[in-house]
């Protein structure tokens, strides 16, 4: 009888088992990264929201955008960072953008638009506990959820 080359039964059960050990050991390490992606995105949004917030707030302090007495200075809704306003410095008319487009919170429903996917704090609302009002003064995330160094996303 000739020997023949190749693998038994048990070989390759042995080593299939093998494989799937190590599949489930890197899932969680898959779920980590694409939560510290996330969480990126989130930070990211936030920095840009909060910087065309200040922006706009220094435009109206400048005499660039009109503004009421009873104004606050801070933009009525979020869209209005992205569809600009009126310099009234400028005899065109040309308008200021603070953002190129809205982000959006990646914790949301993606069938939300991206301004609706973020909780609004107005200027006259408490930091402990924010509501929406006149104004968009500050953003925030609605997620419930804890970031990986145990904080809450709502929080940030």
């Amino acid at each position: 009888m000739k020997k023949r080359g190749g693998f038994t039964l048990i070989e390759m059960l042995v080593v299939l088992a093998i494989l799937a050990l190590l599949a489930t050991s890197a899932r969680p390490l898959l779920e980590m990264s694409v939560q510290r992606a996330r969480e990126h995105e989130l930070r990211s949004g936030l920095r840009q929201l909060r910087g065309a917030l200040d922006a706009y707030k220094k435009a109206v302090e400048a005499g660039q955008i009109q503004t009421s007495p009873e104004d606050s200075g801070y933009p009525p809704n979020l869209q209005l960072l992205a569809a600009g306003v009126v310099d009234i410095k400028t005899p065109d008319g040309r308008k200021l953008y603070f953002l190129r487009r809205l982000p959006r919170d990646p914790f949301a429903d993606p069938a939300l638009p991206a301004a609706d996917t973020w909780g609004l704090r107005a200027a006259d609302s408490p930091p402990d506990e924010p509501r929406s009002g006149k104004d968009v003064f500050d953003v925030y995330s609605r997620s419930e959820r804890r970031a990986l160094d145990g904080t809450r996303l709502r929080d940030w």
